[in-house]
């Protein structure tokens, strides 16, 4: 997940995703694996590795209080449910192809709508349900964590922090912005504080 996220993050100064679907389109055109990726490709990766983290964090801490934890484990796997079905990455190649592959300025003009409404949906009601559920999620699991013999203090607290910051969705104007880079550092943290726990485990 943290090369993931300094991939992202690299991809995004470098070439800056665009604001409008026929931009998309012309960028699918161009090079449709960085168009996947404007899209966040690889944060359908990520999240699909958040599901193997947060399953380690139940089993981790279900002993302390295992009601909490189920109920903090089923709010991120729906959380993350709701992104996969917010990501239009390859509905928006679909598009663009087609769009690509006509003349026709009525049809053109109609797949121009369709890929605005899709980047509408990127960006809402669904990512941010995603959004708040895995702060809720992790809010949840580093306030167990913070009774646990098996994690730090200063691990839970890092956690409380990040789901703090990712409290509030990167949708959200500036305030969203800042708050979600915010969460990044903190967070960072914690995947490496939990992971070096982990490996401990496996071993």
């Amino acid at each position: 997940m943290l090369v993931i996220m300094v991939v992202q993050i690299i991809i995004y100064i470098l070439w800056p995703p665009p604001d409008t679907a026929i931009d998309y389109f012309h960028l699918f055109q161009s090079n449709w694996l960085l168009g996947l990726l404007s899209l966040d490709l690889l944060y359908l990766l990520n999240n699909a590795i958040l599901i193997v983290i947060y399953l380690a964090l139940y089993f981790s801490l279900r002993k302390i209080n295992e009601a909490v934890m189920l109920i903090g484990l089923v709010l991120g796997l729906v959380g993350i449910s709701a992104y996969f079905a917010s990501n239009m990455s390859f509905e928006m190649l679909s598009l663009s192809n087609q769009y690509a592959s006509i003349s026709s300025e009525y049809y053109r003009t109609a797949l121009l709508g369709a890929g605005a409404a899709l980047l509408a949906v990127y960006k809402g009601t669904a990512f941010n349900v995603y959004y708040v559920l895995n702060a809720i999620t992790l809010l949840i699991f580093a306030i167990v964590m913070l009774r646990s013999d098996i994690f730090s203090k200063t691990t839970a607290i890092i956690g409380i922090i990040s789901g703090v910051l990712m409290s509030i969705p990167s949708t959200a104007g500036a305030i969203g912005l800042v708050f979600s880079l915010g969460s990044l550092i903190p967070w960072a943290i914690f995947l490496v504080l939990i992971s070096r726990k982990f490996f401990k485990f496996s071993q």
